[in-house]
């Protein structure tokens, strides 16, 4: 039954932003492939990383990871930028376009939490968001994502 729940609400938030996601391409505001989609939640999750660490990250070579980010920043969603303490690396961030792509999702995420805010009472969000915390910190292993740099704070 848990089970059953956690999967209809995760498939009910992919199911909105694919909807979202298809409104905009119907009205071409959209430039992202479904892997560049992929490409960019991860950039964006993983923190500024190299293209190395995104490499890394996603199991593919680096010179596949390579032409994947030029293709990104060719269509202006991610930029790279020199690391202060190593002139030699440049780390990859997200623009403003891709913030406001995103934000499709970022918008329901509000919504519906502001539901469960005004549904729920604080003891019963402040026990959710212990669980989620739990299960993003303990139970989710496979996905760990690297520590923040101190340059990145």
């Amino acid at each position: 039954m848990l089970e059953q729940a956690f999967n209809n609400v995760y498939s009910k938030f992919k199911l909105h932003f694919y909807q979202e996601i298809f409104r905009r391409f119907q009205d071409r505001e959209a430039s992202l492939t479904t892997v560049e989609t992929f490409c960019m939640e991860s950039i964006q999750a993983l923190g500024s990383p190299t293209v190395n660490e995104f490499a890394g990250f996603m199991r593919i070579s680096p010179p596949n990871a390579a032409y994947k980010v030029n293709s990104l920043v060719k269509k202006g969603y991610v930029r790279k930028v020199q690391s202060a303490s190593d002139r030699r690396e440049y780390h990859l961030e997200v623009t403003q376009k891709y913030i406001d792509y995103y934000n499709v999702s970022r918008s329901y995420i509000e919504t519906v939490m502001d539901r469960v805010a005004a549904r729920f009472t604080s003891e019963e969000c402040g026990k959710l968001e212990e669980m989620l915390r739990i299960v993003d910190r303990e139970l989710m292993p496979e996905v760990g994502l690297p520590p923040k740099r101190e340059e990145d704070a």
